[in-house]
């Protein structure tokens, strides 16, 4: 696969004083603060439904984070419908399935990025099987080698209503953030997400209510506590 030629701008880094790149910092903030006694390394993010934002806002979060001197991957584990390697104006000919089926390394599949701290591991080709080498035992220790050289890695998955992968994944990781878009996604197609996720027993950070009506009519990002979580 040839590389990406489609540019994807960044508000976290190209307006970095921007109130939309300050949401980013907050949702940052409370994830660190709403696991003050223990580490959270591996951190996913998934949606209800196709084009609600969360691959916006995974990418958006981890520049946060490298903004703060730390060492910061960014994992596009949807398999299927990839989009990082976009983003980042990088190659998609290998990635996350290539360390999967063990064709390849993770050292040799990253890629640096042009923002400091922030490495990307694309997905790669789109296998015949996602579902199955996202629960396979390689990747768990891939994402365990991961903990080790990273301080924080950022998983991007499919829509959790759509298919298994992100369920499946997010067993795996250490916290789960759900992205709604406010002004389209109904309450009872939210929740649903949210119960399916909560039928895996993984640890829900938070929510991500995206395109928020506020009265400047600018879109922002908010994100709330997951109650007793």
């Amino acid at each position: 696969m040839p590389r990406s030629t489609e540019k994807r701008p960044i508000i976290t880094d190209i307006n970095p004083k921007s109130p939309i790149s300050e949401a980013y910092r907050t949702l940052r903030t409370n994830i660190e603060f709403s696991a003050v006694d223990e580490q959270l390394k591996v951190i996913m993010l998934t949606s209800a439904g196709p084009g609600e934002g969360k691959s916006t806002t995974a990418t958006n979060l981890a520049v946060a984070y490298a903004q703060t001197n730390k060492k910061v991957l960014i994992m596009d584990a949807d398999l299927r419908k990839s989009t990082m390697h976009h983003t980042f104006l990088k190659t998609n000919r290998s990635g996350l399935t290539n360390i999967l089926v063990g064709q390849m390394t993770w050292e040799q599949a990253v890629q640096p990025t042009d923002i400091p701290n922030l490495d990307l591991l694309t997905a790669g080709p789109v296998p015949p099987n996602p579902s199955e080498l996202l629960a396979s035992q390689r990747m768990s220790a891939l994402l365990e080698e991961l903990k080790g050289h990273y301080d924080i890695v950022i998983v991007d998955t499919p829509p959790v209503l759509v298919v298994t992968d992100a369920q499946v994944l997010s067993t795996k990781c250490d916290g789960v953030v759900l992205v709604i878009d406010s002004g389209k996604v109904k309450r009872e197609v939210a929740m649903k997400a949210k119960s399916n996720l909560d039928h895996v027993k993984v640890r829900i950070l938070g929510v991500v209510l995206n395109n928020l009506d506020r009265k400047n009519g600018g879109s922002y990002y908010y994100y709330y506590y997951g109650g007793d979580r």
